[in-house]
């Protein structure tokens, strides 16, 4: 429930203030806030699965966010766009994640076991 409510007051927050950053940060904020999804969308997938621990939600979030801004600011000193990278790694867990969750309320309202899920993925 963390990880909803945290990206719910994340959202309000962004929408409700007037704050707005020069287009020169605009790809630590892409990155940043990729990362920012993949943590959140693994700790709901946590939480669904009863395996959420806040310690590894909140140091993951954190320890995210410092690599990807990192990454990208190497790649601004190098001259190349490594936060492409980041970019493609981080949609990937996104994406999993998603289907994870999907999959897992698929399974909840259906009444299935998660014994019978090792069908194919789609």
């Amino acid at each position: 429930m963390l990880p909803v409510l945290g990206l719910i007051v994340g959202v309000v927050i962004a929408l409700l203030t007037p704050v707005r950053f020069p287009a020169v940060y605009s790809d630590y904020m892409a990155v940043g806030i990729l990362a920012a999804l993949d943590s959140v969308c693994g700790g709901i997938r946590a939480g669904l699965e009863d395996k959420f621990d806040k310690v590894v939600f909140i140091s993951g979030f954190v320890s995210n966010m410092a690599l990807a801004a990192s990454l990208t600011l190497v790649g601004d000193k190098l001259g190349v766009d490594l936060f492409l990278g980041a970019t493609v790694a981080f949609s990937i867990r996104i994406f999993t994640n998603v289907g994870m969750i999907r999959r897992y309320l698929l399974q909840r309202v259906s009444g299935r076991s998660q014994a019978g899920s090792h069908d194919a993925r789609a």
